[in-house]
């Protein structure tokens, strides 16, 4: 509303005007205002969750300092969805179809956890929602999502500057005319990794040629926005299962993902590095800025000992904003590295249970990989029989999440060093 309100302004000579239209500007003020939300509402909002007795009901799974937590404020995703919206309402561009794409994104899988955390809650169902509920709210969104990416006409990539021209060439180009010389094209293009000209087409999965080849490029990318979609989502929602550690891994995948939305928007910075130019997404990297001072103001309250749960109403948002905004950006097929830790997490669950539903058909008796699914627990277990038995003494709680979050760090360095290892 403030960028508009400036840009309404925009005949009168307003001292610092002038900034509101640089998005680095706009970015750091969204951070900062998410940020400063999340820590004042979060103690006003942790004590109403107190005094209505939305507390978390734990089982008893034998791990350290777990009976502790019974009974701490859940539902607190509602201080990072207030934070973040509040900040994206104040400053991103409101008309841009990036923008409107992930508010929706957020208030959709906000209020699938919603739900969920609503009947856990207010049911006492420790289950919740079904997970074909949730699993069927997350397809539809995908395929929505997928159809916007494949009609909108203001969802596309431009086609590279004709080879020969320089970074300093285009940029005196565009300062001359105020012009690109780039085409805007529907594309089902996107990075891959590890490559010289690091771009996937989608098109190549396709066995036919001509009008069928094209409509079932466009299927197959669409069934790919919706696997990444559901793989993020639930994969952040697996990992929320320590005090800040969902949180903490999330902020710094979200801040990667906001540096690899602005490079994309820019026309110098993305012929430079070779990636692919997305105009519009610049709006994206504001939002994510936004989005890293809420998490990291809700973190304040997450840490150990956590004040309150951000429980499935932050979990599957976060997820879900994620996965999106890659797909945005065209960088889902980096998810894998850069999400490494969500999806080792979602991936010991798989594996875990698998492994003992065919033991338990093949011998009888269920055997165990990990200690406990997700992963993160293994570390909290000791004693169990299991394939594997490393560690062998329990962890504490607050050393595994900081061990979680280097290792993230590391995956997050990684990702963004693969701009330049082609």
């Amino acid at each position: 509303m403030i960028y508009h309100l400036f840009e309404a302004l925009k005949e009168y000579d307003i001292p610092g005007q002038g900034l509101m239209t640089y998005l680095s500007f706009r970015a750091m003020l969204a951070s900062v205002t998410a940020l400063l939300i999340a820590l004042i509402i979060g103690k006003r909002i942790i004590r109403w969750l107190q005094k209505k007795q939305i507390g978390e009901e734990i089982r008893d799974l034998g791990l350290e300092g777990q009976m502790q937590k019974k009974g701490t404020p859940t539902m607190g995703g509602i201080i990072i969805i207030i934070a973040l919206l509040t900040a994206v309402l104040l400053f991103c561009d409101l008309t841009n179809i990036y923008t409107i794409i992930l508010i929706v994104t957020t208030l959709w899988f906000a209020g699938i956890g919603f739900a969920d955390d609503s009947i856990k809650v207010f049911k006492h169902k420790k289950e919740g929602m079904s997970e074909r509920g949730k699993l069927i709210a997350q397809i539809l969104f995908g395929f929505g999502l997928g159809l916007t990416v494949c009609f909108s006409g203001q969802i596309t990539v431009r086609e590279k500057i004709p080879a020969g021209e320089t970074v300093a060439e285009t940029a005196k180009h565009i300062s001359d005319t105020g012009e690109e010389q780039y085409d805007a094209v529907k594309s089902t293009k996107t990075t891959i990794p590890f490559i010289k000209n690091h771009e996937f087409d989608y098109k190549w999965l396709s066995p036919f040629s001509g009008k069928i080849g094209w409509y079932c490029k466009w299927a197959i990318y669409v069934l790919m926005i919706v696997f990444v979609i559901t793989a993020c989502s639930n994969g952040a929602n697996l990992t929320d299962g320590m005090d800040g550690l969902t949180t903490g891994t999330s902020a710094i995948v979200v801040v990667v993902l906001g540096i690899f939305a602005y490079l994309s928007g820019n026309i110098i910075n993305a012929q430079y590095l070779n990636i692919m130019y997305i105009p519009g997404t610049g709006e994206i990297a504001v939002f994510m800025a936004a989005f890293t001072g809420a998490l990291v103001g809700f973190l304040w309250h997450n840490s150990y000992p956590a004040q309150v749960f951000m429980g499935d109403t932050g979990s599957l948002a976060i997820g879900g904003i994620i996965g999106v905004c890659a797909i945005l950006i065209r960088k889902e097929l980096l998810l894998p590295i850069l999400c490494g830790v969500f999806m080792v997490e979602a991936l010991s669950v798989v594996f875990q249970r698998s492994y003992f539903k065919y033991t338990k058909k093949r011998y009888g008796e269920g055997r165990r990989i990990f200690k406990m699914a997700p992963l993160h627990h293994h570390f909290q277990k000791e004693g169990i029989p299991a394939l594997i038995t490393a560690p062998k003494r329990a962890l504490p709680e607050a050393k595994i999440v900081v061990r979680f979050w280097i290792v993230e760090i590391i995956l997050a360095v990684a990702t963004i060093a693969l701009l330049k290892v082609r």
